[in-house]
């Protein structure tokens, strides 16, 4: 096998050919640079925690991939995954998550001690999530915490202290990555009934439409809390309700449970972000 095949396989196993994982993950990353910046994050910080987040989201598709190793060879949509097919031996995936994690570490080290402790909690969520759908009834609230952790290290790295407001982000993350990944458990259900694997989505039952939207609603709650907290103004709002009617949207899509819809609801989720993003950012500049 030559290099390019390798190479190929490489960006197979860490979904880089598939960016919505690293979106969902960068976008509270980024509300958390410009609240804890003010609106003036300095080019240094953006480019340690972008480039971190495809890092170790990366990494986590390795472990993840490990993790799912046996289970993946029943579903149809991930026997051929790199891994699972044989094309990448286990070590080998191994070594790859531990590569890019390390390389995410050293990135932040012009960064200050508080942030450097805070890196191996989020290296140990971020590694051990994939592990949580054995036994954990709503794996996704686990998977918030593991891809909003560098909300608090935004902070840390920023104001070398994590306040109140930085926590409250991270819950809303915690509800809006339930949202979106009950959205992509919808799509798996009758797999992972199969296999005995847990999800939010077999949690809620019948009722699982109705979760989505309950954890849409709490996320701009809190997204609401968090902006008075940290004094923003009326634009700030705004995006939040150009992300309310995307949550909206997202309704009409899943309220059939349609396969295809609900994944199509999961992948719009990217707008949801950058409606926020885009609300934290025009806020700050009309300043």
């Amino acid at each position: 096998m030559n290099i390019s095949e390798r190479l190929s396989l490489y960006i197979q196993l860490t979904r880089l050919h598939r960016p919505i994982g690293i979106l969902l993950l960068l976008w509270p990353t980024l509300w958390a640079v410009w609240i804890a910046s003010e609106g003036h994050p300095s080019w240094l910080i953006l480019f340690i925690f972008t480039l971190g987040t495809v890092l170790m989201r990366s990494s986590g598709c390795a472990v993840n991939d490990y993790a799912d190793r046996h289970i993946d060879k029943h579903v149809k949509r991930t026997q051929d995954r790199p891994l699972t097919s044989g094309k990448i031996s286990e070590r080998e995936a191994l070594w790859v998550a531990i590569v890019l994690a390390l390389v995410s570490f050293a990135l932040i080290l012009p960064l200050n001690p508080l942030t450097w402790l805070m890196a191996f909690p989020a290296a140990f969520l971020a590694a051990s999530y994939p592990f949580t759908k054995r036994f954990f009834a709503i794996p996704q609230a686990y998977l918030g915490i593991a891809f909003g952790f560098g909300i608090p290290m935004a902070f840390a790295a920023v104001q070398g202290t994590v306040p109140a407001v930085a926590w409250v982000l991270l819950l809303a993350n915690v509800f809006w990555a339930v949202a979106y990944d009950t959205e992509y458990a919808m799509v798996d259900r009758d797999d992972d009934i199969h296999l005995g694997i847990h999800s939010s989505a077999l949690f809620f039952g019948k009722y699982d439409v109705m979760a989505v939207m309950a954890c849409y609603t709490v996320t701009l709650l809190l997204l609401a809390v968090a902006g008075l907290m940290a004094g923003l103004g009326i634009v700030y709002f705004v995006g939040l309700i150009v992300a309310e009617g995307i949550a909206l949207y997202h309704y009409r899509l899943i309220k059939d449970r349609s396969r295809e819809k609900c994944f199509a609801a999961f992948l719009h989720n990217n707008w949801f972000g950058v409606a926020v993003f885009a609300g934290v950012v025009a806020d700050y500049w009309v300043r």
